[in-house]
Parts: C-alpha cells; sequence; structure tokens
C-alpha cells in the first residue's frame, strides 16, 4: 500500500500554496507514494480578506484535524506573523488536541515549509517556534539540512528557505516564489517523501 503524504497549508496570498504544489510533485515522484494537498480553516471573515485582498481561495479541500491520523508523514506550510505561523495555522493545530490526547500522530515524519515577507522575517524562526507543535504530538521532524546541494549556498540571489525547509520570501505580495525556491520546494518533498516511505515500510 502506498505511502501517504499530505501536505497540510494555509495560504493568503497564494505564496505558501505555490510552495505546498511544487512539493507535491516532488513527493509525487517517489514510487510507491501518494500525495495530498489540504488546506486548513480560514478564521477571518469575507468581509475581512476582502480589505486585506486576499484574492480567493482555490479549491483544495479543507481539512478537519481527525484527517492528520490518516496520513503516514505530513508537511505543514504557513506564512509567518511577527516570526511564528499564522494564527489561522496555529487555530488548526490547536484543534488537535483529540490526537494529542490518544497520541495518534506519535512516530509519524513531518517537516515545515513557510513564507516570510522580508529577509530577517523569519525564515529560521518561524520554523523552529513550529518544532513546539511536533513535538507534544511525538512526531518525527525531517527537516532538509543541507541535501539540496548549492542551492544551498546561493549568494548571488535571494532565496528563501533555511536547513529546516523550503522557503520564499513574499515582499509587498507582488514577490512569487523563484525557480530557486520552487526547486527546493520540490526537492523537500522528493526527500521527506522518501524517508516517509521508509518508516512506513518498517512499521
Amino acid at each position: 500500500m502506498a505511502a501517504k503524504i499530505y501536505i497540510v497549508y494555509y495560504s493568503m496570498y497564494g505564496h505558501v500554496e505555490k510552495l505546498a504544489e511544487e512539493i507535491k510533485k516532488g513527493a509525487s515522484s517517489v514510487e510507491g507514494v501518494e500525495a495530498k494537498l489540504w488546506q486548513v480553516p480560514e478564521t477571518l471573515s469575507e468581509d475581512i480578506l476582502g480589505k486585506m485582498s486576499a484574492p480567493p481561495k482555490t479549491d483544495v479541500p479543507i481539512i478537519e484535524a481527525s484527517d492528520l491520523a490518516e496520513a503516514d508523514g505530513i508537511l505543514f506550510g504557513f506564512p509567518t506573523r511577527f516570526g511564528m505561523m499564522s494564527a489561522q495555522f496555529k487555530a488548526f493545530m490547536d484543534s488537535t488536541g483529540g490526537l494529542w490526547r490518544t497520541q495518534q500522530l506519535a512516530g509519524k515524519p513531518a517537516g515545515i515549509f513557510y513564507s516570510t515577507g522580508s529577509q530577517g522575517g523569519g525564515q529560521e524562526t518561524t520554523p523552529l517556534t513550529a518544532i513546539t507543535q511536533l513535538v507534544h504530538h511525538g512526531m518525527i521532524f525531517v527537516p532538509i539540512g543541507y541535501t539540496f546541494g548549492a542551492g544551498m549556498f546561493e549568494m548571488e540571489k535571494v532565496k528563501g528557505g533555511s536547513p529546516y525547509g523550503a522557503g520564499t520570501f513574499a515582499g509587498d505580495g507582488s514577490r512569487q516564489p523563484t525557480e530557486l525556491e520552487l526547486e527546493q520546494a520540490f526537492h523537500q518533498g522528493k526527500y521527506f517523501a522518501g524517508i516517509a516511505k521508509k518508516f512506513k515500510g518498517s512499521a
């Protein structure tokens, strides 16, 4: 049976979603892996989102906390808010208390990807502070480390991401993930899927 990889994210302006789509491609490139995209519920009203000029959400299905238990591995993606995961994603994680009480996520591999507004806006603090959520669930954090090779040492171009996971810079919202950032996201999906597949095979 194929290893199920869930890519669960929140994206207001589409930057994190673009990374998620590329991560799915990377994960799906691994034989014996089935990858699926999920969005977490929105907590803001349509009126507020309109005032923030947020585009309509795509048709990616909305996840419920109980769905997480079906996955063999989970990649979590979110934008940063003051160096931490966005409130929408935190609200979703807060809804996983039932899974925590029964430890249904314990032992499952997990990864993180993210978007920040600026170079000093949390490319490392965002995933670092998010790890606390994984720890309380007993999940096994899988960073990409420096497995992306030369792309990790790019100095001539602005590039998001870190050893913690793939990332991008949104700037004022007009900047979109670059080819290099998307390549890193694809790599994370493929790398993570390979590890999650091994975990499932040894279970």
